[in-house]
């Protein structure tokens, strides 16, 4: 009973050698149908396919001086060289194509004006799809304005620095030894907007005329098809009426979207206040140069390109080396003599809209007129079949071959014909005259 059975064991042994040899012939035959591994990973590397860089579009950049340099790179090289996020980054896209945004963000400004769509910061811009015909002349107009200004600037800075110099070295003391206010006489303090104030206001200008020239084109096409349109209503008139309401709604909706855009702008200051970069940027300088030991009379010469329109405050900001965080009024001005001309414009587009409109009251009227015509046709009409189908049954009820003295006199049938028809006619006549007593027909 305590003895095992040795064939038993003999059996599973020989059972477990067959798996273990199937096991090894296995991986013997995957071993030698799988490829040999190369070399080194260079080579696996070098055997896949570069994979192109995806999502690279066409910028523009253009400095201060209105020099231009055209590139390409991808989202992530503007996010990290704009250092703006990834949302504002959409807002440039097709997808918002027909938005119209102005975006103030730490160290750059998004600007999304109809086919105008540019990342600004305190020292460059960047320029989407610079070839585009609707932005030609965006880039055009840029790099003029901005070499002419870097020119006018640069002798007017040299100037000025002259005549600063020279009171210097005479002294900015007064009698009691405080500071007093350097009045802004010289040209170099005498400046212009900010470097993004500039760009932005060649934007506004660009689109602004784009938009003025459309209306201008839509009015010019407008006022002859209305015309024709009064004169014949015909359904080729019409057509052409309805692409015409179609264009306007559209170039409406165009105005409006930048005309919110900016009145959304002078509405908040703080959103402002955010928008002016230089100014950003000339306090980091001045923090950084305070950190690094320098003096806090010193500041950096870039400053005097901020232009005041006060002198006395503009003259003891200069002095203090202070700016004032809440002086927007540069800004204001700009936006407003722009939102002004984006409101002429809209006007334009309104009147012509109201243009439309009594024209298509007009047509209205005429064709209210021509269906009432109609209508009284149609009532006469009808008058005039209820006296003949009287005189229809008449002749109806003799026709019946019903015995009648009437038959057999000689020589009625004129008479009484002609009796029929008299007493139709006066029966149309008093249900017309009953009409146009209840005036339902015209005189």
């Amino acid at each position: 009973m305590g003895k095992s059975n040795p064939f038993s064991f003999r059996r599973s042994s020989s059972t477990t050698r067959r798996r273990r040899t199937t096991k090894k012939v296995g991986e013997s035959q995957q071993s030698a149908n799988a490829p040999s591994p190369p070399a080194n990973v260079g080579d696996v590397v070098a055997a896949k396919p570069k994979k192109k860089a995806g999502g690279a579009r066409l910028w523009m950049r253009f400095d201060r001086s209105g020099e231009s340099e055209l590139f390409e790179c991808d989202k992530n090289t503007i996010i990290k060289r704009a250092g703006i996020p990834a949302r504002d980054l959409r807002i440039l896209g097709p997808v918002f194509s027909n938005s119209s945004n102005i975006l103030a963000r730490e160290k750059a400004m998004v600007v999304n004006l109809e086919h105008i769509k540019a990342i600004v910061t305190a020292e460059e811009v960047l320029l989407l799809d610079p070839l585009r015909q609707e932005v030609l002349p965006f880039v055009d107009q840029l790099r003029h304005q901005l070499s002419h200004k870097n020119h006018v600037n640069t002798s007017g800075i040299q100037q000025g620095g002259r005549q600063l110099a020279l009171r210097d070295t005479e002294s900015n003391l007064s009698a009691s030894g405080r500071w007093q206010p350097v009045p802004e006489t010289a040209e170099g303090l005498q400046a212009e907007l900010p470097f993004e104030f500039q760009v932005l206001e060649i934007a506004l200008e660009v689109v602004c005329t784009y938009l003025d020239s459309s209306v201008a084109d839509l009015e010019r096409d407008a006022y002859p098809v209305l015309d024709e349109l009064a004169k014949n209503v015909s359904t080729k008139n019409l057509e052409r009426v309805r692409s015409l309401k179609s264009n306007l709604t559209r170039l409406l909706a165009r105005v409006q979207k930048v005309r919110d855009e900016l009145e959304h702008l002078l509405d908040d200051d703080e959103d402002m206040t955010q928008l002016y970069l230089t100014r950003k940027w000339l306090q980091n300088q001045q923090s950084e140069a305070l950190l690094g030991g320098v003096g806090s009379n010193s500041f950096p010469n870039n400053v005097l390109h901020l232009r005041r329109l006060s002198s006395v405050k503009s003259g003891s900001m200069l002095t203090s080396g202070n700016l004032n965080d809440d002086d927007v009024e540069d800004l204001e001005m700009l936006l407003e003599a722009y939102f002004m001309q984006l409101d002429g414009t809209r006007n334009k587009i309104l009147s012509v809209r109201e243009y439309i409109d009594d024209t298509e009251d007009y047509v209205n009227i005429q064709l209210d007129n021509q269906r009432n015509e109609l209508i009284q046709l149609q009532l006469t009409l009808t008058i005039a079949s209820f006296a003949i189908a009287f005189e229809t049954l008449v002749a109806g009820l003799f026709g019946m071959n019903i015995p009648c003295r009437l038959y057999d006199i000689e020589g009625i049938f004129e008479p009484f014909v002609g009796g029929i028809t008299a007493a139709s006619l006066v029966l149309f006549l008093l249900v017309l005259g009953y009409a146009r007593w209840k005036k339902l027909l015209g005189s």
